[in-house]
């Protein structure tokens, strides 16, 4: 293996460092910056002032902004995030206990959208200006201008309470096959409208790739059409739809929150919601971060994917 090849991943790792610094300064100081007194809530209106010193001085909310960043910093590199205001939990075990659960509906979707767009662009590009492919643009269009919040109830009026072949909300509690029953509409939810965005990505990309060069002459060698169809041209069209994937993977989390909150989902997008209307400082910061987190990682992933996905980018 030559060097460069050694030093490429190194780089994109060193180049990930400041991001990772960014998104943990940005997520505190964000957070301070939400009007409201999480102390004041949290003992209600009745307390006296020197309880709420007390309380605030358990919480360091009474030190400079700079002290609490650094006390902050500390934290994260111990692995520690503070306690929850109102929870009374460490926000550590709080996030890792719903993680999954966002981790696993994200990650569902996102084999949903997959298996959906990447058969629906190659036939719509193959079938290019005729009936599939015009059906398929419109099908797109729709799945694109379909909110989560009105698709959601939408399937949980035909497949719940109409058809009754899912269940409404939760989780399950009687092990994996439960799990995943209940992960199904919710992961619908959010894969369709990935699918339609990255349908039109897999089209695009694949009428490109037909029209070059080395598409013509592997034709000529007397290559098979799914030959030159699945092993040449749509390998080498995965790279921009691996770019919209990582970049997508981050409104997928984003739009679990508003899913898991129609789904009554027990992930991460929920407990950021509760924690933002109770004040609960320490618990938002651990949500978001999470997420943050989640997100540069899916990002640096990617970049990485792409030279498995085509070799010339290793060059």
């Amino acid at each position: 293996m030559s060097a460069a090849a050694v030093w490429r991943p190194v780089r994109r790792i060193l180049v990930t460092l400041p991001v990772l610094w960014v998104v943990v300064s940005v997520v505190f100081l964000l957070i301070h910056l939400v009007p409201g007194d999480p102390i004041a809530q949290m003992l209600g209106e009745g307390a006296t002032a020197a309880d709420m010193d007390a309380l605030r001085h358990a919480y360091g909310l009474d030190a400079p902004l700079a002290e609490q960043y650094a006390h902050y910093w500390r934290g994260i590199l111990h692995a520690d995030l503070g306690q929850s205001l109102r929870l009374h939990d460490s926000v550590r075990n709080l996030v890792l206990e719903r993680y999954p659960y966002t981790l696993a509906l994200t990650a569902a979707a996102l084999v949903i959208g997959i298996l959906i767009s990447v058969p629906s662009g190659v036939w719509s590009a193959l079938h290019r200006n005729r009936w599939q492919d015009r059906t398929l643009g419109v099908l797109s269009l729709m799945g694109l201008s379909f909110p989560n919040f009105a698709l959601g109830p939408i399937l949980i009026l035909i497949f719940s309470i109409g058809l009754g072949w899912l269940p409404v909300s939760g989780a399950g509690t009687g092990g994996v096959g439960s799990f995943l029953l209940h992960l199904v509409l919710p992961a619908i939810t959010l894969g369709l409208s990935l699918a339609a965005i990255l349908t039109r990505m897999v089209r695009t990309a694949m009428l490109e790739e037909l029209s070059q060069d080395y598409i013509r002459t592997a034709r000529a060698k007397g290559l098979t059409e799914s030959a030159v169809v699945y092993r040449h041209a749509l390998r080498n069209a995965l790279v921009p739809v691996l770019t919209v994937v990582g970049l997508q993977f981050g409104s997928l989390l984003a739009g679990a929150i508003v899913t898991e909150t129609i789904f009554s989902w027990p992930g991460i997008g929920r407990l950021t919601l509760s924690a933002i209307s109770n004040r609960d400082y320490a618990l938002v910061q651990g949500s978001i971060l999470a997420v943050g987190l989640t997100y540069v990682a899916v990002n640096l992933l990617t970049d990485v994917a792409y030279t498995v996905a085509n070799p010339r980018m290793r060059r």
